[in-house]
């Protein structure tokens, strides 16, 4: 079974912009601009949160992640979809959503109609093989209008979240897996998703940051009032990214919390922990936490989407 303490460190939060410790609380948030984002497992997992509970998101991004149901509930077949994902059928996934959603294990596939989908994948990426995007670019086209599907699949990128101002070598495998590739996927898939959003950020859009062994959230100075309507976003970080392995570099560094101080989008931060079955504290995505993984009675997904009902107040 999942180890508990994921569900607690899923309750618990570190303010950003207060600088302390608090239960996850509940904010002024649009319930029709919640949407969520991943890199590598973090990706697969963001993917099945949107195509699980599709009514409850407007779009998804999907950095170096694969496609919905390729896993098939084997940690085997998921190394296969990662490194050879020429052999895997984008039509037995299709099938599969739809199959899932007529038993009511996830939401019908109706609600993601007019979604938004952002998919990257490196050219230079070892560890998922790059195919892997267009096959999730493929997978959505199914569900979603192809021309709300962003793909960016010209970049020579290893396996990383890309920004324009911090990390290793773009080509180069880092140890945080954060790379700076002179772009910044964290603002234009956030963009893609809600549209028109500001890309200058002001002098102090990052502020002093206490950290601890929980999740975090970012709220913005716009929405530390409850005076404005915000929006959410869910950002999953992948295998080894997690406070574990890098304490707070992802959160810091990936550029969400700049561009959702300016935008007023409340960035939230789930953390994954290892465990027996889960040594290097990824998102569930392939069936380590029970056969129920990728449906509405999955335990991570369960306890996610609980997360998503705090903040909106639900």
């Amino acid at each position: 079974m999942l180890s508990t303490s994921l569900f607690f460190s899923l309750l618990l939060v570190v303010l950003l912009k207060e600088c302390k410790s608090s239960r996850l609380g509940s904010y002024n948030v649009d319930v029709d601009k919640v949407s969520i984002s991943g890199i590598s497992s973090g990706a697969g997992f963001a993917t099945q949160m949107h195509v699980i509970h599709s009514a409850s998101f407007i779009g998804v991004g999907v950095v170096a992640g694969v496609p919905y149901g390729c896993a098939h509930g084997s940690s085997i077949a998921a190394l296969a979809c990662m490194k050879i994902p020429m052999f895997e059928s984008v039509s037995s996934m299709e099938h599969l959503t739809v199959s899932e959603a007529s038993k009511g294990n996830i939401d019908a596939v109706s609600n993601m109609k007019n979604d938004r989908v952002y998919v990257f994948a490196g050219r230079a990426d070892s560890q998922i093989n790059p195919q892997n995007g267009h096959n999730i670019a493929l997978y959505y086209n199914n569900f979603v209008s192809s021309s709300n599907v962003k793909a960016v699949f010209n970049m020579d990128a290893q396996h990383c979240m890309p920004t324009d101002n911090y990390g290793g070598p773009c080509n180069k495998l880092s140890s945080n897996f954060i790379n700076n590739c002179g772009y910044n996927a964290a603002y234009d898939l956030l963009n893609w998703v809600y549209g028109n959003l500001t890309s200058e950020f002001t002098e102090n859009s990052t502020s002093a940051y206490s950290m601890d062994d929980t999740g975090y959230v970012y709220i913005p100075s716009g929405c530390s009032q409850n005076t404005s309507k915000c929006k959410l976003h869910i950002a999953l970080h992948g295998c080894k990214m997690g406070r574990h392995y890098i304490d707070d570099v992802y959160v810091k560094h990936t550029g969400y919390n700049e561009v959702g101080e300016v935008n007023n989008i409340i960035i939230l931060y789930p953390q994954a922990v290892p465990n027996s079955k889960n040594a290097d504290g990824c998102w569930d995505m392939y069936g380590f936490t029970g056969q129920n993984y990728a449906t509405n009675k999955g335990l991570q997904v369960m306890a996610m989407d609980n997360m998503r009902k705090r903040v909106l107040g639900q």
